[in-house]
């Protein structure tokens, strides 16, 4: 039986679980939400936990935006193994022992990593290549190549690193390490992109998101929570949480409401304005262009 929503249309913030895909957070908040309209900003691995933006009713047009924002993640990277998926659920291709790899090595290659870079998606991601997605073409066992694409590494920080040994004996080196990036970075190739330019190779073995945007870990919630009580978290205070903020008076609002373009609030803000009417609700999104108000959606009328 389908269970009735409790909350109003906005985000829920979910600390997703390992072990479930990000489609089946959407289809369990489906149910408890009582709608189909549910969507989630930023997919996250069956092996990642951590913070799963959900979109409820009017918010799921919000989600594109926020998808846009910088990401938070804790993550652990073996060294001395490569792996087909890039993570420890593929199969090791190649061990090289790493007990020879050095800090001093280490952190010149993460410095490396850092800042404006060219990265190779790994290929079992969810890009697509002419409309098939890059993971079912590993399935499938096809053989091709990804293009590398630009992203942006904020931070790439080691915080431990322990000496272990693999399952078929071979002395590894694994990495606590804090990654701060934008949307589009894959941490599985930052994970074997460090590895191979150590000349051991290297996947990824634990990866929690902890921040998307605005939204930290410590303000979501988990499942279980979840099917107690419904945390929703409003859409005006959604917005006004990711976006830079815009009062307007009633007669703007009104406009607004009608299709009317307006003069631009000149905030200089690179990308998308929350725009709240007197009462605080929230009308749209707006970006300044040619000194007006282009809206980006509206969610009133």
């Amino acid at each position: 039986m389908k269970r009735k929503g409790t909350g109003p249309d906005g985000l829920v913030i979910v600390d997703k679980p390992e072990g479930i895909t990000s489609h089946g957070v959407v289809a369990k908040l489906r149910w408890l939400a009582g709608t189909r309209k549910v969507g989630h900003a930023g997919t996250l691995d069956p092996m990642a936990t951590g913070v799963l933006v959900i979109g409820v009713e009017r918010a799921t047009r919000l989600l594109g935006h926020l998808m846009l924002t910088a990401k938070t993640y804790e993550a652990t990277i073996r060294l001395g193994q490569t792996t087909v998926t890039d993570d420890r659920e593929g199969e090791v291709t190649a061990s090289v022992p790493a007990d020879g790899v050095t800090p001093e090595a280490v952190d010149a290659q993460v410095a490396e990593l850092t800042g404006e870079i060219m990265q190779v998606p790994s290929k079992v991601s969810a890009i697509k290549i002419d409309g098939k997605r890059s993971y079912a073409r590993v399935r499938e066992g096809e053989e091709f190549e990804l293009a590398a694409r630009p992203t942006t590494v904020h931070a790439f920080t080691v915080h431990e690193r322990r000496a272990a040994v693999a399952e078929d004996g071979t002395p590894v080196l694994d990495l606590d390490v804090t990654v701060e990036c934008s949307s589009g970075t894959y941490i599985r190739a930052l994970a074997r992109d460090l590895g191979a330019a150590l000349g051991v190779g290297g996947h990824l073995t634990a990866l929690r998101r902890t921040r998307v945007g605005p939204y930290a870990v410590e303000s979501a919630h988990t499942l279980e929570q979840l099917e107690e009580k419904l945390e929703v978290l409003p859409i005006a205070e959604a917005a006004a949480a990711a976006f830079p903020r815009w009062d307007v008076d009633a007669e703007q609002a009104r406009l607004l409401s009608n299709g009317m373009r307006l003069d631009a609030p000149g905030l200089g803000a690179d990308g998308p304005i929350a725009v709240f009417d007197p009462d605080g609700r929230f009308l749209a999104l707006i970006e300044e262009s040619g000194g007006k108000a282009k809206p980006v959606a509206v969610f009133v009328g």
